[in-house]
């Protein structure tokens, strides 16, 4: 069986050019799949400056298989402390193997070293209409433990992106209890 490896780069890594193309490649093309009719065309979810500014903070994590990058997942302590995790990818060509469950484990586990005792997570939801992929991760992480808290305007929070967006979208917030 072969061996996914997962783990934070150290702040140096954003000098990695290479490595920076080629998670943005994977982030913006696992998005621009999971979240086809959400955007405008030609918008993408990530640059290699947006990603080396995260990797500088200490927050993304990167899974490796056979040395070659099959996921990513960014973690970070908030201000209101819980810890949240984000723009989680799996590379389409390793879906089925656990590869999402493990860096959401991971995220988790980041946490409670933190000694943080909740993880939230936000998810983009069309307001008008159900996208199949949102769906099936509502129903994902509903699975492992997340429940939605509350609902927020996405151009309240994130207003330089609304403009990107194809079709008015809320973010459901979702928190689960750590469990130590």
């Amino acid at each position: 069986m072969t061996l996914v490896e997962i783990s934070l780069l150290p702040p140096a890594a954003a000098g990695d050019g290479t490595f920076l193309a080629r998670a943005t490649d994977l982030v913006n093309r696992v998005y621009a799949d999971a979240e086809k009719g959400i955007w405008r065309e030609g918008a993408e979810r990530t640059s290699p400056e947006e990603l080396a500014a995260i990797v500088r903070a200490g927050e993304l994590a990167v899974a490796h298989l056979d040395g070659t990058l099959v996921g990513a997942v960014r973690v970070q302590r908030l201000a209101s402390g819980e810890g949240e995790f984000g723009m989680l990818v799996a590379s389409p060509d390793h879906r089925g193997i656990g590869l999402g469950r493990r860096l959401v484990d991971f995220a988790e586990g980041w946490a409670r070293e933190q000694g943080l005792a909740t993880m939230q997570l936000e998810l983009l939801w069309p307001r008008d209409w159900t996208h199949p992929v949102k769906q099936f991760l509502h129903e994902w992480y509903t699975r492992i433990g997340y429940l939605p808290v509350r609902t927020a305007d996405f151009a309240d929070d994130y207003a330089a992106l609304a403009p990107l967006l194809a079709t008015p979208c809320d973010f459901v917030i979702y928190h689960k209890p750590l469990s130590r």
